[in-house]
């Protein structure tokens, strides 16, 4: 089977608010349609987007998939459009030991240009992710079964985002969940703005000692305030502290990571394993993220078996996309050791199942994991209407 075809899009769907909620102080939409968040500096969108991939063999057999898009999609277009795709072309593609081969030598490309990550790491997931979909079409297998063993047959998720205006908005949204029997919970610093110690003693009040409760710090803070809010917050019994310093500050994340009385949580941004074994062992961190939509499944199924080694348990993180991306971090999580819970972006979730041909589900605090073969995904009429092809 021969890679004969590369396509890009960028798919978009409005939203009735930003990501993370309404504005907030000081928070506008400029002329490009973006918020920066004041909770961490931040830039997000006003939409939903991604960059989807296309790829087309000679033999007519389709793989797709999928890498954020949410802000500058066109830089992660040109970059596949201009320097991958015609390296790829051509390329065969036999069997699964094939697809890390690849990832690598399109990784090599630009090493010594510095570009290991960003916008390049990102465009590396979406072909890489569609290779697999391709390879698992073409011999009629879940992209699972290609990966190993399945190790379960569901994979437990938790809420993520309380989208609300104030914090009794988000209390009240909390307790919503929690009487439809959901049972964890994480929330967003970035709009704590009343207080996060405040907020998150309001939300364990009002979901209760036994459900597991979360907060994604957004990279906000300095070691040291890291710490003081982490001892603050001790007395709320949670499950974990997510990205509380700097993505570049790998010693503050390790001196966090070694003193908080929570548990740390971190890994969302990361792109590759040269990237995690630049963090672990040495930050001690109980929770590993991998974010499929920034890994593809290649280097994200290599920082499991690198957090598994040291002891870390694997939480994957679930962010905007059409589902493509989040139908493989589904395959990936049900062949990974060590896993706890796989994040549940609701009000992200349900406009995907809009634009895709799929039995993915999320229900009894569980996603279903898509069967048939390849990613058991495909684009339904409606995502086209999203979608813009980008030469």
């Amino acid at each position: 089977m021969i890679v004969a075809r590369v396509e890009t899009f960028i798919v978009t769907l409005p939203r009735d608010e930003p990501y993370l909620g309404p504005l907030g102080p000081g928070e506008s939409i400029n002329q490009r349609g973006y918020v920066v968040r004041s909770g961490n500096g931040t830039i997000y969108p006003t939409v939903d987007r991604s960059v989807v991939v296309r790829l087309t063999a000679e033999d007519g057999t389709i793989g797709w998939g999928e890498t954020y898009g949410i802000c500058a999609p066109k830089a992660t277009c040109e970059i596949i459009n201009d320097l991958l795709a015609p390296v790829l072309v051509g390329q065969p593609v036999d069997d699964a030991a094939v697809i890390p081969v690849i990832w690598e030598s399109l990784y090599g490309l630009m090493r010594v240009r510095g570009c290991s990550g960003g916008f390049y790491g990102d465009a590396l997931a979406a072909l890489d992710i569609a290779l697999w979909d391709l390879l698992g079409r073409h011999v009629g297998q879940p992209v699972a079964v290609l990966l190993g063993d399945r190790r379960r047959e569901t994979i437990p998720g938790y809420v993520s985002g309380l989208p609300a205006a104030t914090p009794a908005a988000r209390v009240a949204l909390a307790q919503r969940f929690r009487s439809e029997g959901h049972d964890a919970f994480k929330f967003a610093a970035v709009v704590s703005h009343g207080g996060i110690v405040e907020e998150c003693a309001a939300l364990r009040a009002a979901i209760g000692p036994d459900a597991a409760l979360m907060v994604d710090l957004h990279w906000k803070f300095d070691p040291a305030d890291a710490l003081a809010l982490a001892r603050a917050l001790a007395p709320y019994d949670l499950s974990f502290i997510e990205a509380p310093v700097k993505p570049e500050d790998v010693a503050g994340l390790t001196d966090v990571a070694r003193a908080s009385p929570i548990p740390v949580a971190a890994g969302e941004e990361w792109h590759n394993l040269h990237e995690a074994r630049l963090r672990l062992p040495g930050a001690a961190l109980r929770y590993v993220q991998p974010e499929m939509g920034h890994t593809g499944i290649t280097q994200f199924c290599r920082i499991a078996a690198l957090a598994a080694e040291v002891g870390a348990s694997l939480a994957p993180h679930a962010t905007i996309g059409t589902g493509i991306f989040l139908a493989a971090s589904l395959h990936a999580s049900q062949t990974i050791d060590r896993l706890w819970r796989h994040e549940w972006q609701h009000s992200v979730f349900s406009a995907n199942l809009r634009l895709l041909e799929t039995d993915m589900a999320y229900d009894n605090n569980a996603y279903r994991v898509p069967t048939g073969p390849g990613l058991g995904i495909a684009p339904k009429p409606a995502f086209w209407a999203h979608a813009e092809a980008i030469d």
